[in-house]
């Protein structure tokens, strides 16, 4: 059961030995490699049995009985066999190549239905080329008949419609054609397009070879792939000059749109100005004329102060031009500058005392920026040439197409000389393959038949080789339909027959018609004979342009390649320096990670120290700021010092009492921190330079043992002059507190400067190391750099290095040095030589200037004195004292009056104006109120009138009252609803005349509660009364007055 096979043995009821084992039947329902019977059993009547097998099939069998056999089953079972152990099993095919039973059937269908093919193809070919030799023969039978009974080709077709359902037919074809091989079709367009992507796209010049015409010479382009992204990249990334100039362009134009944006306030407000200075009143001339009087006394002493102010600034400028005794000028200083910038270091790089620059010094991105513009330089050039040459193969073109022209003009030239005269004609040059390489990307349908030709060729032979045709066109092939010159050679001769027998039939009919020529007259000879000359000078003119274009072009093409050349030599020097760049570069990227560790300790190093200067620098302007308060406040304490000197006067006898009073110490808890504070002033020698003689006093008197009382005035002494003396004495209190505190603060400054410049030291010696090791890195790598070979093309007549007058073999010890640099360094010898002539020269003459300079100062220092004792001795004998005359020139009248008083006059012109207003408005309320006491006097009237009709309307009623229900007895509907109706009306009545007779009351009223009252009076039982919204709606008073509505 290993196979999945599975076994029916035949048994006996008696016998039962193995005997009777050997016959059995075999089924093979399971898979013979992986059905691997797993179980087996029956069902539980016995008839049925079920399979399992390792391929995850089951399967069922009846069990049937022997009479169950010969009753339902028809078809005879064969007997058991035995020995089916020892057949062998049939091998499996495994040649790929071997057919198979489906393959032979395919295979023989295939045949015959090629040969079906075949059959059809060749009935129809014969029908064909009947149809054609009949067509041929009635176009011949056409021929030979008059030209007037000859039929046209047009009425040769019987039904147009045929030709145009072919032609329908065709387009569907070639329609369904497309669509079953758009597939392929595309992909094999996309796979066109990843070919040219990879390797036309990419390149930006192919090799075109460009030949002379008459010589072997030749030039080609340099093949060149297309640049990469990034370097167009760098190319259009804006540098920092352009954001910077942009910057400044913005900042240009904002300043110009303000300033444009104030011109037009101020024309505004110097506009509304005018129109205001048209509307004032003339009560408003005097103001403006007091007003123009203080703006002329403002700026004549403005004027003054301005012209004091300048003159002290041109003596500042003056004496800040005065230079020192170190003084060196900025020009001198910038030519040596310049002078060590770029006269350059000719030291050795091989010697071990060179120092490679800071602007020389080459990392790992300078090298490859050098490499980048290394490469796009020699693209551009190749680029250049490339377009020349290009140009060149275009001039070629265009010369080969001026000779063709030229040429076929020749040709008609010499149709009318004779075969004797004519010159050889010119060859025409022709386009080798090589110059227009891009043809081979060019295709139409006879290049792809051809390929499709030479691709069926190379398959045949294939074939043959293999020697296996039929299965190969079986499984490889594909129907083609076989091509014209295969299907109709026969065709073709009949197609040929008809055009030689018109041919033919032209040619004898030119014959029949052709006119005898009569003989030429002497004009025509003559004429003939100057046509005659004139061809030939043509002819001969023609083939000189001819040749002169061809020379040229050829001489074009000589001076290119001579070009070409240098451009080759000066192209392999650059690659062989890019070699020589790219070891640079890698040797600097394996020193790039050093050479950053350094670089960055230098840099923190540089900004800790600038940090550091910062805070040094701000340190030193607070403590001059504290010093300058020092300064001030021992001003305040000599000043107040000196104001009590001037109070006490001369032979004061309480002067020594009061000058205790006024030094006496005041013990406060601050007293230990100024002891602390007074080791710390021994230290600053500007301090003890500027202590008075009035402090020394102060501590004599502090250490005197003397007890005295300050709290009370002495007999026989001023009181004021006590207290005074008292509140100086606290304000040199406060005055010593706050320069305590001064010197303190500065006390602080100066530790923390102290050691913060400790710091810096430390720092700055960090510093210079790190620089050293930098530089010692520095060397290290150039001397790394310097073990490259560098390949330096030279020329015999440039080698002056010479042994004994001989060339050496060794050049270990000579020095490659440019021309350019030669003579600048010969030129600029030459030029320091007289330089230093001149120099000596200027010096002598400057030497004599400042001798005549001390002298002419002296001079001017004595008669400088002169006038200022005379100018001191004018003044005392005029004035009596020495006067100010720039403080004389500032006074000025006390402007701030004046303006005060301008103010004063405006405010009682606004107020005169004011009062005109109100008075006027009182006068328009007044007429408001005659016109509102003449309403309402009329109203009165009509009240009254009111009245009186009231009263004949209630005597009325009262007579009606009594003689109602005399006629009518009992109650009615009718009655009690007019009743109803009627005493409504009267109370409706009753309260209108409540309501105006409270009105009137209201209006008798004449003080000033009227309008308040009669604002709160509303619409009340169909009476309206009429009142203004707001105070605001009217300027004058209103009275409310009723309206009685119905």
């Amino acid at each position: 059961m290993q196979n999945g096979a599975l076994r029916v043995y035949p048994l006996q009821d008696k016998d039962l030995s193995v005997n009777t084992l050997k016959e059995y039947w075999s089924f093979n329902v399971h898979d013979n490699d992986y059905g691997q019977i797993q179980g087996i059993c029956s069902s539980y009547d016995d008839r049925f049995l079920i399979t399992c097998g390792g391929d995850g099939n089951i399967f069922t069998f009846n069990i049937l009985s022997p009479e169950d056999v010969h009753k339902e089953l028809k078809a005879k079972i064969p007997s058991p066999r035995s020995g089916l152990e020892k057949e062998k099993a049939t091998e499996d095919i495994e040649d790929p190549n071997a057919y198979n039973i489906e393959e032979v059937k395919q295979k023989k269908e295939y045949e015959r239905i090629m040969k079906e093919a075949e059959e059809k193809k060749n009935k129809k070919r014969e029908e064909l080329i009947a149809l054609r030799h009949e067509f041929l023969f009635l176009l011949q039978k056409n021929q030979e008949l008059p030209k007037h009974m000859q039929l046209h080709r047009e009425q040769y077709e019987m039904d147009h419609r045929i030709f145009e359902e072919l032609d329908r037919q065709t387009a569907q074809r070639i329609q369904l054609v497309q669509k079953e091989l758009a597939w392929e079709h595309e992909k094999h367009l996309i796979g066109l397009q990843k070919l040219r992507n990879q390797f036309q796209d990419s390149l930006e010049f192919d090799t075109v070879v460009v030949h002379a015409i008459q010589s072997n010479h030749q030039i080609s382009t340099y093949r060149l792939l297309a640049m990469s992204e990034r370097y167009y990249q760098d190319k259009e990334r804006p540098s920092w000059k352009r954001t910077v100039l942009k910057r400044a362009w913005k900042q240009a134009e904002k300043r110009e749109i303000v300033r444009e944006i104030s011109h037009a306030r101020t024309f505004e407000g110097e506009a509304e100005k005018l129109k205001t200075s048209e509307v004032r009143k003339p009560t408003t001339h005097y103001i403006g004329s007091k007003h123009e009087q203080i703006r002329r006394i403002v700026e004549k002493s403005d004027k003054v102060k301005a012209k004091i102010m300048k003159r002290k600034a041109e003596w500042d400028e003056l004496y800040k031009s005065k230079p020192s005794d170190d003084y060196e000028n900025p020009k001198d200083v910038e030519d040596i500058r310049e002078a060590q910038e770029n006269m350059g270091c000719y030291k050795l790089k091989t010697a071990p005392n060179y120092r490679v620059p800071k602007h020389k010094r080459m990392n790992t991105e300078k090298k490859v920026m050098q490499l980048t513009s290394l490469e796009v330089l020699i693209h551009k050039r190749k680029v250049n040439m490339n377009k020349e040459i290009m140009s060149l193969r275009d001039l070629k073109i265009s010369i080969i197409d001026k000779i063709k022209c030229l040429v076929q003009e020749l040709k008609s030239i010499q149709t009318a000389l004779d075969l004797s005269e004519r010159l050889p004609l010119p060859p025409i040059p022709q386009l080798y393959p090589d110059e227009v390489p891009e043809k081979k990307f060019e295709y139409d349908s006879d290049v792809l038949l051809k390929f499709k030709e030479e691709q069926e060729a190379k398959a045949k032979l294939q074939e043959q080789l293999e020697g296996s045709p039929s299965s190969c066109a079986f499984r490889h092939g594909f129907l083609q339909a076989p091509s014209i010159k295969e299907i109709d050679p026969m065709a073709q001769a009949a197609g040929a027959r008809p055009m030689k027998i018109a041919s033919s039939v032209v040619t004898e009919q030119r014959k029949v018609f052709e006119i005898e020529k009569a003989e030429p007259t002497e004009m025509e000879l003559e004429i003939s004979k100057r046509e005659k000359i004139k061809n030939l000078y043509l002819q001969e003119t023609l083939i000189k342009k001819i040749k002169a274009l061809v020379i040229n072009f050829d001489a074009e093409l000589r001076f290119l390649r001579h070009k070409k050349l240098k451009l080759d030599v000066q192209m392999k020097s650059a690659d062989l320096r890019y070699i020589t760049w790219y070891e640079e570069l890698l040797i600097l990227k394996n020193l790039e990670k050093h050479e950053t560790l350094l670089q960055g300790r230098v840099d923190t190093l540089i900004s800790e120290q600038e940090a550091m200067r910062s805070k040094l620098n701000s340190y030193l302007a607070q403590m001059e700021d504290r010093k300058s308060e020092i300064v001030k406040l021992q001003e305040c304490e000599k000043a107040l010092y000196a104001n009590f000197q001037a109070s006490l006067g001369e032979n004061n006898e309480f002067a020594h009492f009061l000058t205790k009073v006024l030094k006496k110490k005041i013990k406060c808890m601050e007293k230990k921190e100024v002891g602390r504070e007074a080791d710390e002033e021994d230290e600053n020698e500007e301090e003890n330079d500027d202590e008075s003689s009035l402090g020394i006093d102060e501590e004599n008197s502090g250490s005197e043992d003397e007890v005295f009382d300050d709290s009370l005035c002495p007999k026989n002494c001023n009181e004021a002059l006590f207290r005074n003396t008292m509140q100086l004495r606290q304000k040199r209190l406060d005055i010593e507190k706050a320069l305590t505190e001064e010197k303190k603060v500065a006390a602080n400054l100066r530790k923390k400067y102290n050691a913060l410049a400790k710091k810096a030291k430390v720092v700055e010696t960090s510093l210079d190391t790190a620089e050293m090791e930098l530089e010692t890195f520095q060397w290290e790598k150039q001397q790394r750099l310097n073990e490259l070979y560098v390949v330096v093309p030279l020329k015999l007549h440039q080698v002056e290095y010479l042994v004994n007058g001989e060339m050496p073999s060794d050049f270990s010890q000579a020095l490659v040095f440019t021309n350019q640099s030669l003579e600048y360094l010969q030129k600029r010898m030459v030029d320091l030589h007289n330089e230093k002539i001149m120099q000596r020269e200027i010096y002598k003459k400057a030497q004599e200037q400042h001798k005549q300079l001390v002298q002419d100062k002296k001079e001017m220092d004595i008669n400088i004195r002169r006038l200022e004792e005379k100018c001191s001795h004018l003044m005392m004998k005029k004035f009596g004292r020495l006067v100010d005359f720039e403080a004389v020139q500032a006074h000025s009248v006390n402007i701030r009056m004046e303006e005060l008083e301008v103010q004063i006059m405006e405010k009682e012109y606004v107020h005169s104006q004011e009062l005109q207003e109100w008075e006027e408005r009182i006068l328009d309320l007044r007429q408001q109120l005659m016109k509102l006491t003449k309403e309402n006097t009329s109203k009165l009237q009509q009240l009254n009138r009111f009245c009186l009709e009231k009263q004949q309307l209630e005597t009325k009623l009262d007579s009606l009252k009594n003689d109602l229900g005399v006629e009518f007895q009992g109650t009615r509907t009718t009655d009690i609803k007019e009743k109803a109706r009627l005493e409504s009306r009267l109370k409706h009545m009753a309260r209108n005349t409540a309501l105006l007779r409270e009105e009137i009351n209201l209006l008798s009223r004449k003080d000033g509660c009227l309008r308040e009252e009669l604002a709160l009076l509303s619409r009340k039982d169909g009476c309206l009364f009429l009142q203004p919204l707001s105070p605001q709606d009217s300027e004058t008073p209103t009275e409310t007055f009723p309206v009685l509505t119905p």
